[in-house]
């Protein structure tokens, strides 16, 4: 694909996420995709695969609110395979709590497929609103990330 393409692809991935809506991400989720959460903190791993990804990672984050997350883009830089995205939250979490984080997510787009995803953010906010990752959830496919 072109870089045009690619950062439409994540575009609609955000335009999506920003209407609570829709399946982009999950339609063009590669099955051998990988997302790392970058730092040093309990979230902090590589999840391997869609299931990992899908149930383990995402299933766990959705858990936590009421409504499906929104998150909104605000910046989007693309270079060949690669899309990097600047993006803040808009959620409240079900205990009450805003879960307004910021993000800066590097997406790697594989033959039209999201193949990986790098994810720059407040992990402090994380875990004290959050909380820490539940080790059943992650899988043993997961490295440290």
């Amino acid at each position: 694909m072109t870089t045009a393409a690619n950062k439409k692809l994540v575009q609609q991935v955000y335009e999506d996420s920003a209407n609570r809506s829709g399946t982009t991400f999950a339609d063009n989720l590669a099955d051998d995709a990988s997302w790392i959460v970058t730092g040093h903190y309990s979230w902090s791993h590589e999840f391997r695969g869609r299931e990992a990804i899908m149930e383990g990672l995402m299933g766990h984050f959705r858990s936590l609110f009421a409504v499906r997350p929104r998150t909104v883009a605000f910046n989007f830089i693309a270079d060949g395979d690669f899309v990097a995205v600047e993006a803040r939250g808009d959620n409240v979490t079900k205990a009450g709590l805003r879960y307004d984080q910021q993000y800066c997510m590097v997406y790697r787009i594989e033959n039209g497929r999201i193949k990986q995803i790098k994810e720059y953010c407040d992990s402090t906010m994380v875990e004290r609103v959050l909380g820490p990752f539940p080790a059943s959830r992650v899988p043993a496919a997961a490295q440290d990330a």
